[in-house]
């Protein structure tokens, strides 16, 4: 059982020991902290306002009443979205003009997982710096609750998500009537959260015949939530059985996306992202961002539309940073993970899905057809789990010095850039775990490398 404390939020398991997992005690603590912590940011307000919603978890209603509770004892008023997607409380943040934002969502991580991401007054993820005084102030135990007459006020606001969709259609790249004229047919898995109501809402809007799966928020997730090859065969079976154009999978709290083909084979993860940026660089040429651990391929497509490509730290709050230096048009992460500044800074599924069937109804190719426009890629993502004898800096110090002769990254972990290949090492952000992607010309070759690299690991482990 695991708390973790970092730059993507307080995220743990339900039940056990307080300060060792995500407890009631420990939910109340970070969210007193983070009301302290917005109070003193801005001093100058009499009133602030939060706004808190949560995907369909089991534990999802205890956490956000302990949280919204917390908040309203702090001084600060609450709007609760109840059900709702990450995306879309970050909307809500800013049509709210709200001071801050919480949502209860461990995204991928499987159901006995839950946390607490905290966003500012953008509606955007707090940096490592605001991060770091959060902590400081549940460590040091001195909260100071509000009086009687001070004490927040609480209203339940449920539809955001319709909100949501209403600014996904009126963005200039989303073309509604294209997508109409294509009449798609296509299977949603929503991973029994709420991706499987605000998914099918958007495609309703946007003329498409839905077929779900998986779409009752239930949070009893059916497969492991992330949404990789392995975890995908009921969708991939249904969408060839249901002579589907595709399939659309998202995770818990709907902010990564991908896609299956017409044959039941994946698009790719990797590849939303640069379906997305080729549709919009089309369109409006510019720069692009993403993160060390993401495909190649997403500078060959900037390339290709003769814009910039950088490469930033892992985390949605580093690639949102890089994104405004470089003023870049889109941008996100490899896991399916959609930044479109024309919209918002968050990763953004409804967002992906709407320029993912714009692009797709402009080509007016099949899933299958468009991916075999795109360079092939192949990636392997391995993890090695952490022990106490597992000491990440000397590991990662050890690998940059064995392989001080190539391209070296050292920004987030340890990425070794070979002529046709690169690994990236780093500790997860949200698992006791050392992720291990390699991306290489051919799956066997990105498996070797990765194989190769975790042994050389495994052996300084050793030693």
């Amino acid at each position: 059982m695991t708390l973790i404390k970092s730059i993507s939020g307080i995220r743990g398991t339900i039940g056990g020991k307080v300060r060792n997992n995500l407890t009631p005690i420990d939910a109340v603590k970070f969210a007193a902290a983070y009301g302290i912590w917005l109070k003193k940011h801005h001093a100058t307000k009499k009133r602030l306002t939060v706004v808190v919603g949560r995907d369909a978890r089991i534990s999802g209603k205890m956490i956000s009443s302990l949280v919204s509770n917390t908040l309203v004892g702090v001084g600060i008023d609450v709007i609760n979205a109840s059900l709702s997607t990450t995306p879309t409380v970050e909307v809500a943040v800013t049509l709210e003009n709200a001071d801050g934002g919480i949502i209860i969502t461990a995204s991928h991580n499987p159901k006995q997982w839950n946390a607490l991401k905290l966003l500012n007054e953008k509606g955007e993820f707090l940096n490592a710096a605001e991060g770091e005084k959060i902590l400081e102030i549940a460590a040091s135990d001195n909260f100071e609750f509000s009086l009687i007459d001070d004490i927040g006020s609480f209203i339940k606001k449920q539809d955001y998500i319709g909100k949501h969709i209403e600014e996904v259609l009126a963005l200039d790249l989303v073309d509604v009537t294209a997508i109409k004229k294509a009449k798609f047919k296509i299977v949603v898995d929503g991973v029994n959260s709420s991706g499987g109501i605000a998914i099918p809402a958007l495609l309703d809007k946007l003329g498409v015949e839905t077929v779900k799966l998986y779409c009752e928020p239930t949070g009893e997730f059916p497969h492991n939530p992330e949404p990789l090859k392995e975890h995908l065969t009921d969708i991939s079976k249904l969408v060839v059985t249901e002579k589907a154009h595709l399939g659309i999978v998202v995770d818990p709290d709907v902010d990564r996306l991908a896609f299956i083909n017409e044959d039941g084979s994946m698009f790719g993860e990797e590849y939303t992202l640069v379906a997305c940026a080729d549709y919009v660089l089309s369109k409006n040429p510019g720069n692009t961002v993403s993160n060390l651990s993401s495909s190649r391929a997403l500078r060959d497509v900037t390339n290709k539309h003769g814009g910039t490509y950088t490469a930033s730290a892992v985390g949605e709050v580093n690639v949102v940073e890089q994104m405004k230096k470089t003023k870049a048009v889109i941008g996100g992460e490899g896991n399916g993970g959609i930044i479109y500044p024309a919209s918002h800074y968050g990763r953004d599924s409804l967002v992906g899905v709407g320029l993912f069937l714009s692009h797709l109804a402009h080509t007016k190719l099949s899933c299958k057809e468009l991916r075999a426009t795109y360079p092939d890629y192949y990636m392997s993502k391995e993890k090695i789990a952490l022990t106490p004898n597992i000491k990440v800096n000397l590991i990662l110090e050890k690998m940059s010095q064995r392989y001080k002769d190539e391209e070296i990254n050292t920004i987030d972990g340890v990425k070794i850039d070979f002529k046709n290949e690169w690994v990236h090492l780093r500790k997860s952000n949200t698992e006791p775990i050392i992720r291990i992607y390699t991306e290489s010309n051919s799956q066997k070759n990105a498996d070797t490398l990765a194989k190769k690299i975790m042994k050389e690991i495994q052996d300084i482990v050793s030693n």
